[in-house]
Order: structure tokens, then C-alpha cells, then sequence
């Protein structure tokens, strides 16, 4: 009666050197019923050993403890056993980076580690992870989707893919649009360097994170890319062939200054958002200042941030690309779109940089 019980409900192992950490972060994944925590460890040796003896459904993992780190057991991880990995990340400049790193190395998402139960924060943190939890373990077939997707940094260059639905027509386009959430860190790695340095219009992204974690992500992209990659500024003038990502925590939004000029403004309103940074309000502003001519992506990432913008990018005549079922790490946001029939093109994430320099470029 026991295993039956155990079997229904969602296996979690936590690895921590703290053990406040520890207790903490299972107390909060254990007051939901459906989630059941199977064991602790102190360091990344021991979390790796009892991964593969216990095969949970998901680890949340800290990146620094002793006798082995977080980054060098996840990659141990992810060759030997993959399993849904969630990072415990320090909100400073280092923890950004490190966090980065790992995502690029497999992990699906993060949790901070600034932890406390006299957080004013600490409701919201917890239902952020048991959320995140949930989502992430119920994408069924992940541990086959996860060795897929890491085939994916074998490759030199974007595979040819043919798209399921009609090809997206080159309709002079002046920006594209990009919104991604969980999973997107490892995923823009397969769109961003791969876009041609002949694109001659900005591009916008809305990865939902917080602050210093954007900063990272966009110097990381840089340093790999032939576009130039940066963290939106406020009042900045935007510039064709360059990358803006939105600043965690704040809304990126467009607006036409005196000389007719577009630039870039970063704000914490509207406050009412669920998400901030939010595609939505991105995307709205985009569509305000380009109009249909604005091309909107939608990638991996729970829930259905973006919807609505292409929504309205829609009923103006514009295109969207979503990023397809069997590479996205959560199939929500792209899914929100797809089901609702406003989806032009539903590809693999390595296909989506072959059709946005193709429609953009005309590039064959």
C-alpha cells in the first residue's frame, strides 16, 4: 500500500550542503500532497550515487558544496542517468553565471537560494517551485527529451528540418519578437548563434528571470553569436542586427522618441503581470511600433505568457513561429499558441534560426 502510494506521487531528492537548506527545501516541496521528498545529500558525490540508486523524478541541486560541486555532478547527471535537474542558485553576479552554466549543461530550471520562512517572499517562492515541479515532471517522455536535446550540442549547425504547417512568407520584416521561459537559457544556444550577421533588424527577448541572471545569459550569447547580444537599457536608441534581452525583473517596452527614433524602456509597470519581464507587454509594444511586420517566436516555458501578443499580432496579418512538442523542456507557452491555431510554423528549436535568417535575409 505504501509503494502504491509512493508510486503516484512525484519523487524529489535534494542536494545541499546546508542542512537548513535541506530542511527547508523539503518542507516546501512536501506540504503538496503529490509530492513526496525520497532523499537528502550534503554534497554533489552523494547526490549523484543516490540518483542513480533511486531514480527521482526531479533534483533540485546546489552549485557550491564540498567534495563535489553542483556543476560537476550534474554533468555526471546528465551522461550517466539524465533526470530533471533544478539548480539552487545564488542571486548575485556569480551564482548568475554559474546558474547559466549549468542550464547549459542540462538542467531544466533554478530556485534561489535566498531562502527564509520570515521571507516576506516565502508563499511565492514556494508555490513558484512546487509549480515548476509539477510542470516539469509532468512532461512524460523529458528523460528521452532531454538525451535528444543534448545530441544538439554535437552539432556544428542547424540540421534541415522540414516545418509541419506552411512555410513563412519573407513579408519585410522589422523586428522579430522572441518570448521563452523554462528551458530557455539551454535553448536560445540553438537559435542565437546560429542567426546570420546579415540580419538587418532588431530582435527582442523576454526570458523570464530575474535580475544579474539576464546580464549573464546575454554576455554568454554574445560571446558566442555574430549578432551583438546585450541587456536592454533604458531610453537606449534600438539598433538594427542587435539582440536586446529584457532586464529580469522589468518590463521592456518600445516607444517612438522625437526624432522618430525607436527606444527601448524598462520599467516595473504595469505591476499587475504575472510575469515581469513579461512577452505580452513586449510583444504589445513591439506590434504597437512595427505592426504586422513585427515577426513573433514563442519557445519553451510554462504557462501562456505570449498568447495574447500573438493574438493581436495575428489579427493584424503577422507570423508566428512556436518552437515544437519534442524540444521544448516545458510545452506550455509554445503549446498556448499552437492550440489555439495561431501558430504558422511548429519546428524543432534548431530549425528556428534556419527560418528566421530565410525569411528575414532570404537566405536559402
Amino acid at each position: 500500500m505504501l509503494n502504491n502510494t509512493l508510486n503516484n506521487k512525484i519523487k524529489a531528492l535534494v542536494v545541499d550542503d546546508s542542512a537548513f537548506m535541506r530542511k527547508s527545501i523539503s518542507i516546501m516541496l512536501e506540504s503538496d500532497p503529490e509530492i513526496k521528498v525520497i532523499g537528502t545529500a550534503k554534497d554533489g558525490e552523494e547526490g549523484y550515487n543516490l540518483v542513480k540508486s533511486l531514480r527521482p523524478d526531479i533534483v533540485t541541486l546546489d552549485i557550491e558544496m564540498p567534495k563535489m560541486d553542483g556543476l560537476t555532478a550534474l554533468k555526471k547527471i546528465m551522461k550517466d542517468c539524465p533526470t530533471s535537474v533544478m539548480m539552487v542558485s545564488s542571486l548575485t553576479t556569480e551564482g548568475a553565471e554559474d546558474t547559466i552554466k549549468a542550464l547549459e549543461y542540462g538542467a531544466v530550471d533554478f530556485i534561489p537560494k535566498e531562502l527564509s520562512y520570515v521571507n516576506v517572499n516565502i508563499i511565492k517562492i514556494k508555490e513558484d517551485l512546487i509549480n515548476k515541479v509539477k510542470e516539469i515532471v509532468k512532461q512524460k517522455i523529458l528523460r528521452d527529451r532531454l538525451r535528444r536535446v543534448q545530441k544538439l550540442n554535437q552539432r556544428k549547425s542547424p540540421s534541415t528540418v522540414v516545418a509541419n504547417k506552411a512555410d513563412i512568407p519573407a513579408i519585410g520584416y522589422k523586428a522579430v519578437g522572441l518570448g521563452i521561459s523554462t528551458g530557455g537559457p539551454f535553448s536560445l544556444q540553438k537559435v542565437i548563434p546560429f542567426l546570420s550577421k546579415k540580419i538587418n533588424c532588431p530582435i527582442f527577448i523576454v526570458q523570464h528571470m530575474p535580475p544579474k541572471f539576464t546580464k549573464s545569459l546575454a554576455e554568454r550569447l554574445d560571446g558566442m553569436s555574430e549578432l551583438e547580444v546585450k541587456e536592454a537599457e533604458d531610453n537606449e536608441t534600438v539598433r538594427n542586427g542587435v539582440v536586446y534581452i529584457a532586464k529580469g525583473g522589468q518590463h521592456m517596452t518600445l516607444k517612438k522618441d522625437s526624432f522618430d527614433s525607436v527606444v527601448i524602456k524598462i520599467s516595473e509597470d504595469p505591476s499587475e503581470t504575472l510575469h515581469r519581464p513579461s512577452v505580452d507587454v513586449m510583444f504589445n509594444s513591439v506590434i504597437d511600433i512595427y505592426g504586422k511586420y513585427a515577426l513573433g517566436v514563442i519557445m519553451t516555458g510554462m504557462g501562456k505568457d505570449g498568447l495574447e501578443g500573438i493574438k493581436k499580432l495575428k489579427e493584424l496579418g503577422g507570423y508566428c513561429v512556436a518552437q515544437d512538442e519534442s524540444t521544448c523542456v516545458v510545452y506550455g507557452m509554445p503549446k498556448a499558441v499552437a492550440d489555439a491555431g495561431l501558430a504558422d510554423a511548429i519546428v524543432p528549436v534548431e530549425k528556428i534560426p534556419e527560418i528566421i535568417n530565410k525569411v528575414i535575409t532570404n537566405e536559402k
